[in-house]
């Protein structure tokens, strides 16, 4: 496919490619990338991720606050 003055006029590439190549991801995601293969928890369905996250939210959840009106 010829462009103007013979230059190409469409690239075709994977949007894995593409990513890579115009948007690479910041380093810490590339490490929290890492982490979750080399733990395995890449591989979490999202209900299961839903129900992990419940469980810690209900455990962090604070107590309700005390009156300063005693």
């Amino acid at each position: 496919m010829g462009g103007r003055r013979g230059e190409p006029s469409v690239v075709i590439m994977s949007m894995k490619d593409y990513m890579d190549t115009f948007a690479p991801a910041p380093q810490e995601l590339c490490a929290m990338r890492a982490t979750a293969k080399r733990t395995g928890s890449n591989k979490l369905s999202p209900g299961q991720i839903d129900k992990i996250v419940a469980v810690v939210r209900k455990e962090q959840k604070p107590s309700p606050a005390k009156s300063l009106w005693v």
